[in-house]
């Protein structure tokens, strides 16, 4: 609705987007292989240069990592640059877990899946 607000256009068919490329963007994000922040960056350039989703991912490296052994790998670092956090949530603080997945995260520049982060941060800290 943004964008059509944005645009001045009164229906989402005057905007330079395909419904198959949408349908295609938003199967993207719940395969989880691309993030929901990423996809509102692949709209806006759907929206100005007409290309299919799957094209500005590969192009722009925007798809998240899924690989287990590569985010555990990364976990592995966060865990042992970040011991006062990991000591906060073995205690009991749940809010030092969100940290943790963040610090995933920035150390991914924004790849690594974020619900397999937290499901191996919270594996690894039992």
């Amino acid at each position: 609705m943004s964008f059509l607000n944005e645009s001045g256009k009164a229906d989402i068919a005057e905007l330079n987007i395909k419904p198959k490329d949408l349908v295609d963007l938003v199967k993207m994000v719940r395969e989880g292989r691309i993030s929901r922040l990423k996809a509102k960056d692949v709209l806006v350039e759907m929206k100005e240069t007409g290309c299919v989703p799957a094209e500005i991912v590969k192009k722009k490296g925007l798809e998240q990592v899924s690989d287990q052994g590569e985010i555990e790998n990364i976990v592995d670092k966060v865990i042992q640059e970040n011991p006062k956090s990991v000591n906060d949530y073995k205690s009991g603080k749940e809010n030092a877990l969100s940290f943790l997945v963040g610090q995933v995260m920035k150390l991914s520049k924004g790849k690594a899946n974020p619900k397999i982060a937290g499901e191996i941060l919270k594996g690894k800290l039992k």
